[in-house]
């Protein structure tokens, strides 16, 4: 029965694969694709492919299971692949296989050495299986260069390797031209280009695409190219309409899905609580860094791996509460709830502690067990957890880190200016030694954001004195659909927003695009609208590799 869902349910016929090349495609199809087979259905695709005599040193019960474990088996080969090409781009003699049966966390003290990013040094494989991997036959190579260009893999330091300009091998090695980020942004325009999600799409479409939306808008804003960010605003500007048409249709349905992969943030603590009730005993850590956008969590990855690369980052996004304001998206996180269930405070963070200690209440934690800080981002991590938390005995930790929003509230110098004083606060390495700290007193560590930012420019700041209960740069609240009428009549690139899961005198009249109910022309870095960089937020959850 197991054999037949994977042939007919996920394609997969595990008796018909017999090379490493029909392998590594099923699993990269399998991955790229982010596929999700159930675990008792991993578990025999794995027993079956292990029937297979060639594969029995394939590390194959992690890598079917795992794609954080897959990707990172593939970029500890990826060196090692490049090693072996000689001037003429033709691989090398092959080495006897020293990996073959060898255990996770042994080394290789023969392995051939590649000068990574952090300089030379004896390169150890931690996984088990063939040393070299079929990177250049056509079936894999086209899934390869994808998953650099996307992110999914980390390209390497490779100077001696000498590479035909537009080769797909040149996605995988550190740009050492301006060519090279130029051939990367080229291929991120065109996948995004190609897969823009429609009025149809799942929600997992979109996504899936803000993930791949992210690694450009990163890339760009981290650039100086004035036609690519026209590019990118060009395009987004079009994403945008669609993602604002999309909203009104589907996205009341998401409020009520279940929270086993959060789609919405107040889902977030409550597969927290379902982790902390299964393992029994298991203690959970979510840190909130207030505004960060999706394309900005690309930068901070980046420099955190840096920082530390045992870390396992197991990245996802999901929907933030619309409008997409702190008082709003921030108290759905803490309180496990749509905003219609604390009407009284939803002008406020005030209550943010209240709301989480009462939402693990419910859940069987005692109120002693239960910590939540905010106002974090600078000073001595250790320092801070340790004034917040006792470990051993604090079961569930809320941290909020609000330097991210503060560089928002006061940035002059639009989105490329968010991600360079971002990068800058990354580097004296808070966050990393924050995280680093929570997984090493035994918390499942998870991170995620109320709302992300986008650069808009002013089209008009309404008058209206007292009427308006939110005056925002992207979102005015109004107490009857009546005065919010009134408002927008005379703002036609405002949009009414209907209250969906919002109390019931709560009416918001939200900007369109990238407008601003700021003075003509102005320029902001803001929140509070409907696009898909403020509404789709990233969803982390950290591990330590071993070995």
């Amino acid at each position: 029965t197991k054999e037949f869902i994977l042939r007919y349910v996920f394609g997969i016929a595990a008796e018909l694969i017999s090379s490493d090349v029909e392998l590594l495609r099923a699993l990269l199809r399998l991955h790229y694709g982010k596929i999700q087979i159930p675990f008792t259905l991993a578990e025999r695709l794995v027993q079956v492919l292990y029937e297979h005599s060639g594969f029995k040193a394939w590390p194959l019960d992690k890598i079917v299971p795992d794609n954080e474990a897959f990707f990172a088996f593939l970029q500890e080969r990826w060196p090692v692949f490049l090693s072996r090409l000689s001037k003429a781009d033709q691989l090398r003699e092959d080495s006897p296989d020293k990996s073959a049966g060898q255990s996770i966390g042994t080394s290789q003290s023969d392995a051939p050495a590649v000068r990574t990013a952090e300089g030379e040094h004896q390169y150890g494989l931690k996984f088990p299986g063939p040393d070299v991997l079929p990177f250049d036959h056509q079936d894999i190579k086209v899934y390869i260069d994808n998953l650099f260009v996307e992110g999914k893999l980390s390209p390497i330091h490779a100077t001696e390797i000498d590479v035909e300009p537009g080769s797909w091998i040149r996605c995988g090695i550190v740009p050492a031209s301006a060519d090279d980020d130029e051939m990367r942004v080229s291929r991120l325009f065109e996948l995004v280009e190609k897969n823009l999600p429609t009025e149809e799409s799942r929600y997992s479409d979109w996504t899936a695409f803000a993930l791949k939306w992210a690694e450009l808008s990163s890339l760009i804003h981290c650039g100086s190219n004035a036609a690519h960010q026209t590019r990118l605003k060009d395009v987004g500007d079009a994403l945008n309409a669609t993602f604002s048409r999309w909203l009104s249709d589907h996205y009341s349905s998401l409020i009520n899905l279940p929270p086993t992969d959060p789609v919405m943030l107040h889902h977030v603590p409550r597969r927290l609580a379902r982790d902390v009730e299964c393992s029994g005993d298991g203690c959970a850590a979510l840190i909130v860094v207030d505004g960060l956008a999706l394309d900005q969590w690309v930068t901070v990855r980046q420099l955190l791996h840096k920082q530390d690369n045992n870390l396992v980052m197991r990245e996802s996004a999901t929907f933030a509460w619309i409008p997409t304001l702190t008082s709003v998206s921030r108290q759905s996180i803490f309180s496990g709830k749509p905003p219609l269930y604390f009407p009284s405070s939803i002008n406020s963070t005030n209550s943010e502690e209240k709301l989480w200690k009462h939402f693990w209440e419910d859940h069987g934690i005692s109120r002693l067990d239960i910590a939540y800080q905010r106002g974090l981002g600078d000073g001595d991590a250790s320092s801070v957890l340790d004034a917040a938390i006792h470990p051993g005995k604090t079961k569930v930790v809320g941290l909020v880190v609000d330097k991210v929003d503060k560089i928002m509230h006061g940035m002059q110098l639009g989105a490329a200016g968010m991600h360079n004083q971002i990068k800058q606060w990354c580097e004296k390495g808070f966050l990393c030694a924050l995280v680093g700290n929570l997984l090493d007193y035994g918390y499942d560590v998870w991170l995620t954001a109320d709302h992300g930012n986008i650069e808009c420019v002013g089209a008009g700041r309404p008058s209206e004195g007292v009427i308006a209960e939110t005056r925002g740069e992207r979102v005015r609240v109004y107490p009857t659909p009546e005065l919010r009428s009134q408002v927008a009549d005379a703002y036609r690139f405002a949009r009414e927003w209907q209250p969906v899961g919002l109390p019931s005198d709560y009416f918001p009249l939200i900007a369109g695009g990238r407008n601003a109910f700021i003075n003509l022309g102005n320029s902001i870095v803001g929140h509070g609208g409907i696009a898909i960089e403020e509404v789709i937020v990233p969803l982390v959850k950290f591990e330590r590799r071993v070995g």
